[in-house]
This record gives structure tokens, sequence and C-alpha cells, in this order.
């Protein structure tokens, strides 16, 4: 166990822009690494992606090592897990990192199969115990408990981080680390998927995990319907639509607007939670928002206990006024 070494962050790239789910692991990895005296080192896959490197520094990485390959270029399960299983086989890393995005979920499992080591999926926390383990903190029975797991036994130890719960470290511009390009043992014939082409989906996702403004809705808006009420007042705003995870079970919106537990972490500067009760599992994907507005005619809901601000009343005579007050206040500064 003393052969393995130093905390890895998978630097997931998409088009040579970096994910943000990447930088926030890198500033929790790096307070790991300080508990455990080694180094953070950020592993870059793909083509032309050099650049990034510096980035990654300045968010907390020592060491960054360059995996650059014109086959590398689009994102392939084999020849990513091949280059980075490689690597981790060469320099016996202690932890590896990844985020749980569409990526990282595909990726991790398979590393993690090559190394005949354990794997942890969507943790919302890190720490190191006294034994010097990494203590992987996820929810379990649909986020009715919070599980602490451990793998005592392998190397590396290896977990996936749900965007959003980590914060990311100050940017440090005068922050000096060490590049290292490593050269790909790859070929074509390693990856048997060829990647025709890419067509970006038309339909637009929400990205909830990036918002500064949510509003969001729950079971008291009662349907579909109800949802293009709160549509409106984001719109007004300039936020995104949230919603808990009744609305979404009841199919009156898309899980990619879920948050909570078992849905996405959030931490916008304004959070506005329409008919929401405030069940854990949600407070804990939305608490760390820097300010929440509860609008509930339930005054006892749960909900009012970690909100800034609280509106007892129905929300479909609420959120109108709201609307048109924030209308009036923005054609009179225009004015």
């Amino acid at each position: 166990m003393n052969e393995y070494k130093d905390i890895w962050v998978f630097a997931e790239q998409r088009e040579q822009r970096l994910m943000n789910v990447s930088l926030e692991i890198l500033g929790e990895a790096r307070k790991l690494a300080d508990k455990k005296g080694v180094k953070v080192c950020a592993v870059l896959v793909g083509y032309g992606v050099k650049g990034l490197a510096e980035e990654l520094i300045k968010y907390g990485a020592d060491v960054v090592y360059v995996i650059d390959n014109p086959l590398l270029k689009n994102y392939t399960t084999e020849g990513y897990a091949k280059v980075i299983a490689d690597l981790t086989n060469e320099l016996n890393p202690e932890v590896i990192l990844y985020g749980a995005t569409y990526i990282g979920r595909d990726l991790a499992p398979r590393i993690a199969s090559r190394l005949h080591t354990g794997l942890t999926a969507d943790c919302t926390g890190l720490d190191i115990d006294e034994n010097g383990l990494l203590l992987q903190i996820r929810p379990a029975f649909g986020g009715n408990l919070i599980a602490t797991i451990i793998c005592p036994e392998r190397r590396p130890q290896m977990a996936t981080v749900r965007p959003g719960v980590m914060k990311k470290a100050p940017k440090d511009e005068k922050r000096e680390g060490k590049i290292i390009e490593i050269q790909a043992n790859i070929k074509e014939s390693d990856i048997r998927t060829q990647i025709v082409d890419i067509i970006k989906e038309a339909k637009s996702k929400v990205n909830i995990e990036e918002a500064d403004i949510i509003v969001s809705g729950g079971r008291g808006v009662g349907g579909a319907e109800g949802f293009k009420l709160i549509q409106q007042l984001a719109d007004v705003l300039g936020g995104v639509v949230g919603a808990s995870r009744a609305a979404v079970d009841a199919g009156w919106i898309s899980q990619d607007h879920q948050v909570g537990q078992t849905g996405k972490t959030v931490r916008p500067k304004l959070y506005i939670a329409c008919g929401i009760s405030g069940a854990i599992q949600h407070i804990a994907g939305m608490g760390s928002a820097k300010t929440i507005v509860a609008i509930n005619k339930n005054p006892d809901a749960p909900i009012f206990k970690v909100a800034d601000y609280g509106i007892v009343g129905d929300l479909f005579k609420v959120v109108p006024a709201l609307i048109e007050e924030i209308k009036r206040v923005k054609n009179s500064e225009m004015a």
C-alpha cells in the first residue's frame, strides 16, 4: 500500500473546455491532499488540450499529466480507459476522482474494472479518516440514508462526485505547478467504436448546476400547467427552472430540472422554492444557496426553517404579483 501516493482528478474537457465539476473536485482534492501531505495531480486527456493545463494548476493541481493524441480527440470509453489505466499502473496513485457526468459515469467503472479496484458512485462528500483512507459519502436507499464507504484493501480508491456539491477553490493566478506530457500508447485497433459524426441535441437541456438564479416548483404547483407560471418567474429574473423530486416523479417536468439528493446539487445566488415543503433530501441539494426564498401556504412547512425570506400564501397569487412587480421595477429603471 505504501507504493501508492497522490490524489488524481480526471480533468474532464469537452471541445477543449474544462467542465466545472473538474474544477470543483480539484478544490476538494486540494484539501484532502493537504491533510495527507501528498500532491494533487490532474489527468487531462484529449487532442489539442495542453493549453488547459495552466488553468488546472491555478485551481489547485500540483502536477498535470497531459495525454494528447488525435485518437483521443473525441471521448470513447475504450480509448480514455486504456490511456488512464496504463498511466495509473505506471505511477500508482492512491486516489482517483471523477465528475459524476455522463462521461465520468461511463469511464470510471471501466477503469475500476481494469484495475480490479472498487468505485463509489455519486458522492456528495469526501474526507480522510484517521488511517488515511478516503471516506466516500453518498446518499443511499433513495436518499433516506447517508452512507460512508471505504475501500481498505484495494488501490487506487476511486469515486465519482456529483456536480455542484463541492466548492471551487479560488483561482490563484500566481500558482505554479508541473506539466508532464505523456505519450499515449494507443492505436486505432484499441478503439472498437468509431465516431462517425456528433449531432448536438436540438432541445436545450437546462443546466441548473451553473445557474445564478433558480425558481423551483414542488407538489404545490399542482401539475405541468403550474410550471408555466414558475417558468414565467424564472424568465423575468433571468434564471432557470428547478423542481422537487415529487414534481419530477409525477411527470410534471423532466428529471434534468430535479434538485436534491437524488437530483442535482446547486449553489445559486438566489433560490426561490414555490410549493415545496422542504424534505431533507431536497434541502440537501439547495441548502448552500446564498439566498433562499420560500413561498408556501403552509406556515409550518420545513422549507421556512432554511429560508432567508418566507412568504406564507397561495403561490398562484404570490408568484403573479412578484412577476408584475419585477416587470414594473425593470421598466422604471429603463425609463
